[in-house]
């Protein structure tokens, strides 16, 4: 591959798109999940929108990044799975004998990941649209939400990646993958920050940066271009991305320097 990290990381990315493309059962149910969170919360949640603190916003709209998110801690999840699979079966080990950079080694699966995620939000979101989504802010505001969620994905990217490189265990790299999930449930996954009661929930919500993740996706979806409110969500993503890709990277080195 030479020493190009550019040229290697977008061969390692092809390779690791063409292995999702073969292997599809490793991202339709996710996204069937994902689809059917939307539904759910949709047909059984929808009538909160009459509380007076929506102001009669659209439920959709509101519940629609949870689909999101979630999606995005699933599809993201498998970089760290590719990587696993590559050390099981040994393909790690001999890429480690080539001249391939070893930054593109552990980038080729989070982009890969990444371009994943792009098409599961994409299909999610068209998904709302059949079901009669308004976007106050237009396609533009649709292309924020589309940011949001890959950043939000490629910070879950860089923690699943740093996990795999660090048990080399599929079921262990599972296991660490879990805390992203209870994050969801506890920020402001069905209502509004001030509508929680439980004043510990209030607490784990507001130092959550899920709750951030959603809230700029809400107020670009709902509100408009209210700009301290969308740069929460984006500041919440480069914070977590700059702990989880260095722990990626410091869990790469390991993995080189066992070898």
């Amino acid at each position: 591959m030479g020493n190009n990290v550019f040229k290697d990381t977008w061969l390692m990315t092809i390779r690791n798109i063409k292995t999702t493309i073969r292997n599809p059962f490793s991202f339709i149910p996710n996204l069937i999940i994902s689809a059917f969170f939307l539904l759910v919360y949709e047909g059984g949640l929808s009538g909160i929108s009459q509380l007076p603190t929506f102001e009669g916003a659209d439920y959709l709209a509101f519940i629609l990044p949870v689909s999101i998110v979630s999606a995005a801690i699933g599809g993201a999840g498998g970089a760290g799975q590719s990587i696993v699979k590559d050390i099981e079966t040994g393909f790690f080990s001999r890429l480690l004998l080539t001249p391939a950079s070893r930054l593109a080694i552990v980038l080729g699966p989070i982009i890969a990941g990444m371009l994943q995620l792009l098409v599961q939000t994409l299909l999610i979101i068209g998904m709302a649209f059949l079901l009669g989504l308004n976007v106050k802010t237009g396609f533009a505001g649709v292309l924020f939400v589309l940011l949001i969620a890959i950043g939000w994905g490629l910070a879950f990217a860089g923690y699943s990646v740093g996990i795999a490189l660090r048990t080399r265990n599929a079921q262990a790299a599972q296991a660490g993958t879990f805390i992203f999930f209870p994050l969801i449930f506890l920020s402001t996954t069905f209502v509004p920050l001030e509508l929680i009661e439980a004043q510990w929930l209030k607490i784990a919500a507001t130092i959550n940066p899920t709750t951030y993740v959603f809230e700029s996706m809400r107020t670009a979806l709902i509100d408009g271009w209210v700009f301290w409110d969308l740069m929460q969500g984006v500041i919440a993503i480069v914070i977590v991305c700059a702990i989880t890709i260095t722990f990626a990277a410091v869990s790469a080195k390991g993995a080189v320097s066992r070898k």
